[in-house]
């Protein structure tokens, strides 16, 4: 049986975010008997959330040989949070599914990113390590930096940082949490 170590690794963490994680988690796994893992859904870019006004489109992100579209705006976090997670899918395609996550998860690694006002990565935080599969929390942080920038944050409330779970299967293949949050 594996089971998540919920405990967060930084005293300053956020319970609030720590303790939807934890219902999250719970919900996800840590049951009696282990099943098989699911095969992993084909990964497919998907389309950013509608401008809520038009802005000037900047030339679309190259980002490890994949073309991301210029990040829309957003009037909220929420909606920016899930343009970021699709951006993040988008720019690991072979890193990412978009099925169902599987029973139980081999890590969640959880990030805080916070942001420029242009959107583009000023600090990534560990809130999260898991205790088992170590190397996928390296490997969620490049995920975000290939996915950056994630669009302008300025008319947006300070702070400008959210936070991310990464939901990774026993292929080492990550979703964001927010995809299943929608």
């Amino acid at each position: 049986m594996r089971c998540i170590d919920l405990t967060p690794s930084r005293s300053s963490a956020s319970w609030a975010v720590v303790g939807s994680l934890m219902i999250a988690v719970g919900l996800a796994g840590c049951g009696s008997s282990p099943s098989a893992p699911s095969a992993p859904a084909p990964s497919a870019p998907s389309k950013a959330a509608a401008p809520a006004a038009p802005a000037p489109a900047p030339a679309p992100a190259v980002s490890g040989g994949v073309k991301l579209p210029p990040p829309a705006l957003s009037r909220n976090w929420n909606e920016y949070k899930l343009q970021a997670a699709k951006r993040m899918v988008a720019a690991n395609p072979t890193g990412t599914y978009t099925g169902k996550p599987q029973q139980m998860l081999l890590a969640i690694p959880v990030l805080e990113i916070e942001l420029n006002a242009d959107g583009s990565v000023k600090n990534i935080d560990v809130m999260r390590r898991p205790s088992q599969a170590q190397e996928t929390t390296q490997m969620a942080i490049d995920a975000v930096k290939r996915a950056a920038p994630f669009g302008d944050v300025s008319k947006l409330p300070k702070p400008w940082k959210f936070a991310e779970a990464f939901l990774f299967n026993d292929d080492r293949r990550f979703k964001p949490r927010t995809l299943d949050a929608q």
